[in-house]
């Protein structure tokens, strides 16, 4: 799926801002059929963004279930003849889409994009109603999962109802990333695939292009790659090619080059479709004991993040976007986790430029009851609709993400329990299918079982593994630390022979609340975990990264293990640092990428 941009051929028309908006308490709009005419008794809600805090009213924050929003729009009269284009950025966790009260589109998972050509529906020239109906309920076919919890007993009210999940994260609900509208000709340019590598100083852009339309096969393809100052480098036809760069400047964290390959669809002399595409020339691969960026090893020095602000939710807002990549750089980063779930695009476009390195994830996080006796991979849980799901947002994933040069590694889950048997069955079915579809980036899965139970690290290529010592396990005892993570570490290599980047650590930190000697979630006991921990990295040449766990403390539901959330930050949740921002500032400026 190729991002929506304009130029001399597409057009878009930005669909976001204050939509109507609906809670369907008790979920009877499709019985109605509310979709037939505008929303009766709505309110004013922003899109994107999560409509959980965004009124005072918590019956909409804790809802479970549908609400509905709406907007109108005009579709110009120079759109005439074109190809008119549809996209939600994401709607958590499903949608229908209505046009002027027909239904053209419905999606199951709520943190990738999807569209519909609406030509067949739209009026040109006129008003056009949209309404898109989002339902934040969750079940085991769901990425994540979860279930609804239904109370029988006398102390909760006949019908009481909740939506229960695993995750550690509050479970946000909306349109959550830009609805636009978009134009193509009627034949088009459907999606292009660039595979870059290198050979001395040379770089070679190596590209696929796939156009649809009923005069696809009497159209010309005609790709041109630009340097970063607009010079032409070549001049390639066809469908695939190959270009070579001679002296390339190759894409990397201190020097995020991108060039800019242009392709063109040519009919009849005439230019009728044209689509760009930044492009970093880049390679990884992981051999041995290291990470390889450009034939180079290269270490992870970064934090886990989550979509997550003040208000929005989860609802991307390009100023807290790039208000967080600049402190990702003040603070020495040059890494992050998709953690638990593929972001905005517009956040992997931004890591393109800025230079940062990506670990992608899938929404495959909440799959563990962290209790043996409990099982998570039976029929009656995660079973073959889970995992077709699964191999479905895969697909959709690489299909979106594969042109980034920011991404250089797939991560299919996160802390699922992997001891148990179904376990590997289920996960080699998803790796095999990563691995099917893209041959150029390693693939991991975030471990949070031990070294001799898992069941499927020997699938994957590097060792991801989160670790709370002196935290949830043997809580304040910092002393025990050092001990506990450097055995566990040396046993991870010396069954797997793999790297291993421990992708979580890290202590609930109150800011401001202080404690000589260091108490458990006072700042200077998350600055003396975190110095033990890198104690221990620093020993073990097989560690190739660290992500602490959290850029900044986040929403979560609401339980006695939590003071408002989870506050694990280095940043606060409005983005103000604590101590130990300094402590890890200090610490990976003097560090080289190489460890």
């Amino acid at each position: 799926m190729l991002y929506p941009r304009e130029t001399r051929t597409r057009e878009i028309k930005d669909l976001c801002g204050i939509w109507r908006f609906k809670v369907d308490k008790e979920n009877k709009g499709y019985e109605q059929r509310w979709f037939e005419r505008p929303l009766e008794d709505a309110i004013l809600m922003p899109v994107p963004s999560s409509y959980n805090d965004i009124t005072q009213d918590e019956s909409i924050r804790d809802h479970i279930g549908d609400v509905w929003y709406e907007r109108t729009f005009y579709i110009p009269e120079s759109w005439k003849g074109k190809r008119i284009v549809l996209r939600v950025g994401s709607a958590t966790h499903h949608a229908k889409l209505f046009l002027n009260g027909k239904e053209i589109a419905q999606n199951k998972g709520g943190f990738l994009p999807f569209e519909v050509e609406i030509n067949k529906f739209a009026q040109i020239g006129c008003e056009n109603r949209l309404t898109i109906v989002v339902n934040n309920i969750l079940d085991w076919s769901c990425l994540p999962p979860g279930f609804i919890r239904e109370y029988k007993d006398s102390m909760h009210p006949d019908g009481y109802k909740t939506q229960e999940y695993l995750f550690d994260f509050f479970n946000y609900s909306g349109i959550h990333r830009p609805v636009l509208l978009y134009t193509t000709s009627k034949t088009y340019i459907e999606d292009i695939r660039v595979k870059t590598q290198i050979d001395g100083k040379k770089g070679i852009v190596c590209f696929k292009v796939v156009v649809d339309g009923e005069k696809k096969n009497e159209c010309q393809i005609e790709a041109t790659l630009y340097n970063r100052d607009g010079g032409q480098i070549a001049k390639v036809e066809g469908p695939e090619g190959m270009i070579k760069v001679e002296n390339a400047i190759f894409w990397e964290p201190s020097n995020p080059y991108l060039y800019k390959l242009n392709v063109t669809l040519v009919h009849d002399g005439k230019a009728i479709d044209e689509y760009y595409l930044p492009v970093g020339i880049r390679t990884v691969e992981v051999k041995g004991k290291r990470l390889y960026l450009n034939g180079k090893p290269v270490y992870l020095k970064g934090l886990a993040k989550h979509e997550d602000s003040d208000i929005r939710g989860k609802g991307y807002d390009p100023v807290i976007a790039v208000k967080d990549f600049n402190l990702l750089k003040w603070i020495g980063a040059n890494s992050f986790r998709t953690s638990h779930y593929p972001y905005a695009e517009e956040i992997l476009n931004l890591a393109d430029e800025y230079g940062f390195l990506v670990i992608d994830e899938a929404p495959a996080v909440g799959m563990n009851f962290f209790n043996k006796n409990e099982k998570v991979f039976i029929p009656e849980r995660v079973n073959q609709n889970t995992l077709e799901h699964h191999l479905e947002v895969i697909r959709r994933l690489i299909a979106r993400d594969k042109n980034h040069p920011c991404v250089i590694m797939w991560s299919v889950a996160n802390e699922a329990a992997t001891y148990e048997d179904g376990a590997y069955e289920y996960f080699k079915r998803v790796i095999n299918e990563v691995r099917k579809l893209d041959k150029t980036r390693p693939v991991t899965l975030v471990e949070s079982s031990f070294p001799d139970e898992t069941k499927v690290a020997g699938l994957v290529d590097v060792i991801c593994v989160n670790r709370y010592y002196s935290w949830y396990s043997d809580p304040g005892r910092l002393d025990l630390i050092e001990f506990q993570l450097e055995k566990e570490l040396k046993r991870w290599f010396e069954l797997y022979q793999k790297p291993v980047i421990v992708t979580e650590y890290g202590a609930d930190t109150i800011a401001g609340f202080h404690s000589s000697p260091p108490m458990m979630f006072s700042e200077e006991y998350q600055c003396e975990m975190l110095e033990r921990y890198h104690r221990v990295f620093d020993r073990l040449n097989f560690v190739i990264g660290e992500h602490i766990w959290n850029f900044a403390d986040f929403a979560t539901k609401q339980e006695v293990r939590r003071i408002m959330g989870n506050r694990k930050g280095i940043f606060t949740r409005q983005r103000q640092p604590k101590m130990a921002a300094f402590l890890l500032k200090k610490r990976w400026e003097s560090m080289k990428e190489n460890k």
